[in-house]
């Protein structure tokens, strides 16, 4: 099985993306309007777009746009899992309960795991939060730490005519 776009290392990721630069309005002055340090991703195989421009240096929006990329990726893609709970999540969980910080690097593949056994189990948290070994509680406040993420899941909820998750 291939792994998860948002699981990927950084030099694989950005081999598939086309990186352009540009320049960006706002405050900033004379900096902002001579130097193109906005940069913008554009991941070839699912056509998803990130972008960032905030930073003074382009390697950080480099930095900041990769991230943004992998949330994307982690709440448009699914995938297939060979294992689950995969080693990234057995290590991050503790008695039943994810250990993640929503700024941390790992972030964006629990994410995108969490999301993967969710789909595979009709959007439901039980069987989900059974199958990776924490809590529903826990599950949903995993993907309530990535608000678009959690408006997502109760998007394919109400497809599937369940009730919303609060």
């Amino acid at each position: 099985m291939t792994p998860h776009p948002a699981d990927l290392d950084e030099r694989d990721l950005l081999a598939q993306c086309r990186m352009t630069r540009g320049r960006t309005s706002g405050p900033g002055g004379q900096h902002r309007n001579k130097v193109e340090t906005a940069i913008t991703l554009h991941h070839e195989p699912t056509g998803l777009r990130a972008q960032a421009g905030e930073r003074r240096k382009a390697e950080d929006n480099k930095r900041v746009a990769l991230t943004r990329l992998r949330l994307l990726l982690a709440m448009q893609e699914r995938s297939e899992r060979s294992e689950i709970p995969s080693p990234l999540w057995t290590s991050r969980s503790r008695g039943g309960k994810m250990s993640i910080n929503p700024k941390h690097a790992d972030f964006p593949s629990i994410l995108a795991e969490a999301l993967d056994v969710l789909a595979a189990h009709g959007w439901e948290p039980r069987p989900a939060a059974e199958l990776l070994g924490v809590s529903s509680s826990q599950l949903v406040k995993l993907v309530k730490l990535h608000p678009a993420a959690f408006t997502a899941w109760n998007q394919r909820r109400a497809e599937a005519g369940l009730r919303p998750l609060r």
